[in-house]
């Protein structure tokens, strides 16, 4: 099984562009995409940024650090 964040799915889960989850959240547009792309691992990203995008999210920290494997 392929290791995949879950940020890409429930960001388009919400409805969300990469934009507007940036501002909503108060995080860099290009740590979006990193995270997105597997350039970083949100597991080891800050946890203010974690917390920041689960807020915006609307969903438990968890829910982003947990990988997802059926996407």
């Amino acid at each position: 099984m392929e290791y995949k964040s879950s940020l890409k799915f429930m960001r388009e889960d919400k409805g969300m562009t990469q934009s507007e989850l940036a501002k909503k959240a108060r995080v860099s547009l290009r740590s979006i995409q990193s995270y997105e792309q597997g350039f970083k691992d949100i597991n080891k990203g800050n946890v203010l940024t974690v917390l920041r995008l689960s807020e915006a999210l609307e969903c438990d920290i968890y829910d982003i650090l947990n990988p997802r494997t059926d996407i």
